[in-house]
């Protein structure tokens, strides 16, 4: 008897350890704001050998018909060397209105360590031009976000790696430029869990001397599979004068993050490393 009542209590807690496990939380981008996780931007394969200052506006249109727009500020910064950047982003403050009424607050910040790891100009040869460049990208999120019960943010950390390769193919007047990237992407959901998703991203774009276009379809797949894959298509076109970069972007959510998102932008580069910083 002793031993059926033990078997009995082994079987409880197995279920509800199985409960807890696969029960999906919905702390997921599909149920959350459009600032809560999106889809990090993914690098094209160089670190940046200019200090860049960006400053955006953001409007964001909800499939539920929600509104949210957003001033949008991030600074990368070459770490002493053009091969390691430091980069700090997060929308500032967000105004939106949704279902339960208008509101406003701050956004996460973000952080991330950008390391080239492999890059042409390191090899000599005519057929160094053809060998890609790598960088490693390590980031993270802090719990900064505003209004959890509104679901606005996560109030939650999280934290990302990715690699991301590409090269660069001249076509007389125009360079192609092609790249790639995976990584790993966790935060913490609920009850002291936590998901982790596969990242991936591939990205072309087109460069002139005064222009580029550049289309980037990416996303990440979380475990719980509930609102947590999300998937988009971003479509951007700048402008390149003398160190200052007008751009315009959209993003349409294809999958678990409901909004097309415009933004508008402008990017300003400051030569602040020495000429022998490069080497």
């Amino acid at each position: 008897m002793k031993a059926k009542k033990l078997y009995i209590v082994i079987c409880l807690l197995i279920g509800c350890n199985t409960a807890w496990a696969f029960t999906p939380t919905g702390v997921a981008p599909a149920f959350f704001g459009p600032n809560a996780l999106p889809i990090p931007d993914m690098s094209d394969g160089q670190t940046y050998d200019k200090l860049r200052v960006e400053l955006a506006a953001d409007g964001y249109f909800g499939y539920d018909g929600s509104r949210t727009a957003d001033l949008f500020a991030r600074v990368q910064v070459p770490l002493f060397t053009r091969w390691a950047n430091v980069s700090i982003w997060m929308p500032v403050c967000e105004w939106y209105k949704q279902y339960d009424g208008t509101g406003h607050g701050a956004g996460d910040v973000y952080l991330s360590t950008d390391v080239q790891v492999l890059h042409n100009s390191w090899f000599k040869g005519e057929n160094a031009q053809w060998i890609p460049q790598i960088v490693i990208r390590l980031g993270m999120k802090t719990a900064s976000g505003e209004q959890f019960e509104r679901r606005r943010h996560f109030d939650d950390p999280g934290y990302f790696f990715d690699a991301a390769i590409g090269e660069t193919i001249p076509m007389g007047p125009v360079e192609l430029r092609l790249s790639g990237s995976a990584g790993f992407l966790c935060w913490q959901t609920a009850d002291a869990r936590q998901n982790d998703a596969v990242m991936y991203g591939l990205q072309a774009q087109l460069r002139h001397t005064y222009a580029s276009l550049q289309a980037t379809w990416g996303g990440y797949v979380g475990w719980e599979e509930y609102g947590d894959r999300p998937m988009s298509l971003k479509l951007r076109a700048a402008g390149h004068i003398q160190g200052f970069e007008p751009y315009v972007q959209y993003q349409w959510g294809i999958k678990d993050y409901p909004f097309h998102q415009l933004r508008i932008g402008m990017v300003y580069n400051i030569h602040i490393l020495k000429a022998n910083s490069e080497r």
